[in-house]
């Protein structure tokens, strides 16, 4: 089946943005002006469950009002395809568009006209960069009050360190946002309404121009008197692209056409030299057209970008496979999710032909892959094709063995295609079936949306025996149980993990025990002598025998060892396990008939029970070496609140704009850190956490500890 459209009339691009910037708004009228819908849904209709915007369909998006899974749709406008991918804006879903920018040629980043550059602006901005993605910007909400264009020019000038070049400037703001100047048409395109369906007039710059639509205030009035600045600006960037055109502009003054100015713009958005400016107001219905036209006008094909990279095992660059129908086939899997249709495995096609019924390797995992069903998604709609090619975005039905990140090729063509790069999970949470007959059920789905999600990790708690759960954020997890309910019908419930608390002792002593007992029959006895001191920290448990002549027979040795070894993992404080000790067994006495190993691990274990009350036990607990990652404004406020916790600052180091914070903080301390974290900072500020070392606990902190870890025990004993 040949080629439908060509490589060079592909765009795929996604939509990212800060959350309630306009990204869904915006890809809703971007499918009702290229066709694809008839009817335009907007965000705030969908929170009665009733009705769902094309790519916020699940319930919980519907509920809260924003996007949580980036979701895939198809258009076409001026005969080019546009693949697009609407992402989440909430920082607890960044890694919904960390996979989508790996798979993605071009993106729109959308601002909100009043809020500028917000947070999660600069963490999308700063994951674009990384796999160097070109983008354009478009300054949305131009409607609202507070709307200023400039500011939000100069927010990504100075906080994103990008060079914005505006190409449209606006026609007033707020209640009498009328338009923009297209400086390179150098046009005045004026709306007279906000119907969806509304014509706009396209005039000539003229010196009333302000005059002319009615604008009225006088800051709206001064952008439409420089004009001539902007445009001059605008021609002097571009021509940078282009010397034989900058030469006859500087020699001849011949200034570029349109047509000049627009390839140059293309080049400068392709190789990052610029960004791009639009504006407009999605919700109004105004300028969305506009940006349709520069998704095709100046972001690149897959042809335009630069060739995939191949990589060995430790992730090296090897080679490259460019895009290319002729190249044997490659592909990476970027996304699986469940839902109606079974698993669905998102894949970006690199190169070569994909057939259905052709059988691939996953090479990521050495793995063989048979192509059942193939479909083109949009939305949640799943459309069955029978091939695709280089270029595309696609979804395969039912795949067995490849995951998120992983290689699909041509068996007699293998490569590994270069990974993505994923968040490590800041929060844990304990979780467990809300009925407990469901439990099998409900681990069985939890698998599913961690399989399908590789910023969730799971793991159990081998002391406490519980099910952790570590993802984004509390909105994140909570997020995950409750697709569980409307995915897999089961229902979670969600608490803390336990800090995993130790306990050791501050002196030695000297424990004798004899364990005696007569019942008439056959006895037991057993008599220990057994040195306890406590040893560095970190060293956990050695245990010696120094016994001499035979008062503890050699095959009752290992009881004790045995004994003490069961017995410190319940301490004597609040049974939690006891660490960096030695135990060591200087004496004893058995009796022929009555002693036995039983006997002598019985003793050992009251020997240490008896004994490490006498040696000042005290608590330890977990710290963590954290790293806070904050705008220089906010470090007072962060130093402050890493006290608060108990923490100690060991170090400030310069990271570009950003001040990273080194501190340790026991973790019994961090739970809500990133709440707390995100509402200083404006979420501006980011952390990571490692295990660091065991410490002492504060003696006022430790019986606070013990009290509750008695009570939990009561608790679990009545």
């Amino acid at each position: 089946m040949p080629r439908t459209t060509p490589l060079a009339d592909i765009r795929n691009i996604g939509i990212i943005a800060h959350v309630d910037a306009g990204k869904t708004t915006t890809t809703e009228r971007i499918l009702y002006y290229t066709g694809r819908k008839h009817t335009i849904i907007d965000i705030h209709d969908t929170k009665d469950l009733k009705t769902s915007t094309t790519t916020d369909y699940l319930e919980q998006e519907q509920k809260r009002g924003i996007t949580i899974q980036s979701a895939a749709v198809s258009a076409f406008w001026r005969e080019k395809k546009i693949n697009l991918i609407d992402t989440p804006g909430h920082v607890d879903f960044t890694i919904e568009v960390n996979r989508s920018l790996r798979v993605l040629d071009g993106a729109v980043v959308v601002f909100d006209g009043v809020a500028g550059v917000e947070p999660q602006s600069e963490t999308n901005w700063r994951l674009a960069d990384n796999y160097r993605v070109p983008r354009l910007c478009y300054v949305n909400k131009m409607d609202r009050s507070g709307a200023n264009f400039l500011r939000c020019v100069d927010m990504i000038r100075t906080r994103l360190n990008a060079r914005p070049l505006p190409v449209q400037l606006p026609i007033g703001s707020e209640d009498n946002f009328k338009g923009m100047v297209d400086l390179v048409e150098m046009k005045a395109l004026v709306w007279d309404s906000d119907d969806k369906d509304a014509e706009w007039q396209s005039l000539d710059i003229t010196d009333d121009l302000a005059d002319k639509v009615g604008i009225e205030i006088p800051a709206d009035r001064k952008i439409l008197s420089e004009i001539s600045k902007y445009r001059t600006e605008l021609i002097d960037t571009c021509l940078e692209m282009d010397d034989e055109a900058m030469e006859a502009y500087i020699n001849d003054g011949t200034a570029p056409s349109a047509e000049v100015l627009r390839k140059c713009l293309r080049k400068g958005t392709i190789t990052a030299a610029f960004n791009p400016v639009l504006c407009g107001s999605s919700y109004k219905n105004k300028g969305v057209q506009q940006v349709l036209d520069a998704v095709v006008d100046y972001l690149p094909a897959p042809t335009d970008v630069e060739a995939i990279k191949t990589v060995d095992a430790d992730g090296n660059p090897i080679g490259e496979r460019k895009t290319s129908d002729d190249e044997p086939f490659s592909a990476l899997a970027f996304k699986v999710i469940n839902d109606a249709y079974g698993a669905l495995t998102f894949v970006r096609v690199y190169s070569g032909v994909l057939t259905k019924g052709a059988s691939v390797q996953n090479s990521t995992r050495g793995k063989r892959e048979k192509i059942g069903r193939m479909v083109e998604m949009f939305a949640k709609e799943a459309n069955p094709i029978e091939e695709a090619r280089a270029g595309d975005i696609i979804a395969l039905v039912s795949m067995q063995e490849t995951e998120t990140g992983d290689t699909l090729c041509d068996s007699a063509n293998p490569v590994v295609l270069e990974r993505m790069r994923f968040p490590d999970p800041v929060i844990s949470v304990s979780v467990k079936s809300k009925v407990k007959a469901e439990q099998e059920k409900f681990n069985t789905a939890l698998g599913k949306m961690v399989r399908a999600d590789p910023s969730l990790h799971l793991e159990t708690d081998r002391e406490t025996s519980q099910t952790i759960l570590r993802g984004m954020g509390e909105l994140h997890l909570e997020v995950t149980l409750d697709r569980m309910r409307t995915e897999f019908g089961v229902e979670g419930v969600m608490g803390q993990p336990q800090v995993a608390y130790r306990e050791t002792i501050t002196r030695k002593i000297q424990e004798n025990y004899t364990h005696k007992k007569q019942t008439g029959g056959s006895g037991q006895f057993a008599e220990v002598w057994i040195v306890f001191e406590p040893l560095a920290r970190g060293a956990g448990f050695i245990f010696e025998d120094e016994t001499v002549g035979g008062s503890v027979p050699r095959e009752f040795v290992p009881s004790v060892e045995k004994g003490l070894k069961v017995q410190k993992e319940a301490g004597v404080l609040a049974q939690f396990p006891t660490v960096d000790f030695k135990a060591t067994l200087i004496d004893g006495s058995y009796h022929d008939v009555d002693s036995n190993a039983l006997t002598f691990e019985i003793a050992a274990k009251a020997a240490f029970r008896e004994g490490l009350k006498k040696a000042n036990p005290i608590l330890l607990e977990p710290v963590m070496k954290v790293e806070t990652v904050t705008p220089q404004d906010h470090l007072g406020d962060v130093i402050g609140d890493i006290n608060r916790r108990r923490g100690t600052i060991l170090e400030q180091i310069e990271r570009g704009a950003n001040i990273a914070v080194v501190s340790t903080v026991p973790l019994s301390e961090m739970f809500g850190y990133i709440g707390q974290l995100r509402s200083m900072t404006s979420g501006r500020a980011s952390y990571t956490m490692e295990f660091s070392h065991y410490d002492p606990v504060p003696k006022q902190v430790a019986d606070a500890v013990i009290a509750d870890a008695t009570k939990q025990r009561a608790a679990a004993n009545a």
